[in-house]
């Protein structure tokens, strides 16, 4: 009788190990991750749709405004190009782009379920959606919309907010692949480490 109470209450305190326990877990796990990637989304969208609308407003036409005296201005042009103002010639094509790189991390969201892949794959989402809304929406239109940029770093370039999220979201995503984490990874050591506890029956 003492045996079989202790067995139960080692079954009680890791469910996990129990038949259908894991299993159930698995869909919960994605949902959140999912979530979080439409939240991070959702986030940089609005504040760089929001940035652009007030810069517009309230800066286009007007002289730049020193952030960092000449290292960082806050200056509005019109970029019918990439980031750095490559490509101005190219404007359809880097629509077409934008519309891929949202659909393939969509596709990619049904078998996410790392934090980080979550985050990163989020403020690319954003950043993309928010240039391509000024491709779609504004002047000269059919695609062709020049994307408002108003951030001046002094020897670099004009960009927005939806570039740096873009940029951030390369970055993590470099991070993500050196630590060899996957879109299926809960992410992170602590998860390594309790998979391989379960593994070895620790």
């Amino acid at each position: 009788m003492t045996h079989s109470r202790r067995t139960t209450a080692a079954e009680a305190a890791d469910p996990g190990d129990s038949g259908g326990g894991g299993e159930k877990a698995e869909p919960v796990r994605g949902r959140r991750r999912v979530l979080l990637l439409l939240a991070v989304a959702g986030c940089a969208y609005l504040i760089d749709l929001c940035s652009k609308l007030a810069v517009v407003e309230k800066l286009e036409y007007r002289d730049p405004v020193p952030v960092l005296g000449a290292w960082l201005e806050l200056r509005v042009t019109r970029n019918s190009g990439a980031a750095f103002g490559m490509g101005g010639a190219m404007t359809i094509l880097f629509t077409v782009i934008a519309v891929a790189v949202v659909v393939a991390i969509v596709r990619l969201a049904r078998k996410l379920y790392s934090v980080p892949w979550a985050i990163a794959l989020g403020l690319l989402l954003g950043g993309a959606l928010g240039n391509l809304t000024d491709r779609l929406f504004r002047s000269p239109g059919g695609l062709q919309g020049a994307v408002v940029d108003f951030i001046a770093v002094r020897g670099f370039s004009v960009m927005n907010l939806a570039d740096w999220a873009i940029v951030c979201g390369g970055v993590l995503i470099v991070f993500c692949s050196f630590r060899g984490w996957e879109l299926g990874d809960p992410g992170g050591k602590a998860d390594d480490a309790t998979a391989g506890a379960r593994a070895t029956g620790g």
